[in-house]
């Protein structure tokens, strides 16, 4: 028989839920509350959002087994890549990722390789089935329960790049990210006049002329 007290104590997102609906009570706490959370669950991370270039139109062309086919190859192609530098897989949606690294160059080189195997992935694949990546970069502190998800403007900054302004091959990065970054080997950022909320400036990460599919 289970022990009632273990019971109560086990579970991150159990306990952040607790605490949430605590702050909600009329006459409750926030700050003290606030507090809590951030001390139990408060890390600092890099924040890796991918999401595939015209993959939408590419399903409502294809349909639903096209979809699961590209799914199916894009978690094969990058898995390998994200364990390689220490990266943390806390969720797949769809044709997107998101991954947490503890150091951001990790995270950085991590979606240059990704960038790299996909051109390489799509030099013997017709164009329906080639693998387009965008990508965006954060880092600050977030609220990470556990390994099943995370909170924060930086996750919040990072999907947005990642998801709606990143074109095709590109890997952008939010002003803390860039910052926490420093100099790159190989690599050059030029600034990107497209802010981001919780970034009033963002990055595109210049790896052209380095990275060929022939490497």
């Amino acid at each position: 028989m289970s022990d009632p007290i273990d019971a109560e104590l086990k579970g991150s997102a159990a306990r952040l839920w607790r605490l949430i609906e605590a702050r909600a009570k009329d006459g409750a706490d926030k700050a003290a509350i606030d507090r809590r959370i951030w001390n139990l669950f408060g890390e600092t991370w890099a924040i890796l959002y991918s999401d595939l270039s015209g993959f939408s139109r590419q399903v409502a062309s294809f349909g639903i087994t096209h979809f699961l086919q590209i799914i199916q190859e894009h978690k094969k192609l990058f898995a390998p890549i994200i364990e390689r530098n220490d990266g943390i897989l806390i969720k797949i949606e769809a044709d997107s990722l998101l991954v947490v690294f503890r150091k951001p160059g990790r995270a950085l080189q991590c979606a240059i390789e990704m960038q790299k195997v996909s051109n390489v992935y799509n030099l013997v694949r017709v164009p329906e089935e080639q693998i387009h990546l965008c990508v965006g970069i954060g880092y600050g502190e977030l609220l990470k329960i556990g390994d099943e998800d995370v909170y924060g403007q930086e996750v919040n900054s990072a999907s947005k790049l990642g998801e709606d302004i990143a074109k095709s091959g590109e890997i952008l990065l939010t002003f803390d990210a860039r910052e926490a970054i420093g100099e790159f080997p190989g690599v050059r950022f030029a600034e990107r006049d497209v802010p981001v909320a919780g970034s009033e400036t963002s990055y595109v990460v210049e790896y052209r002329a380095w990275l060929s599919a022939e490497e």
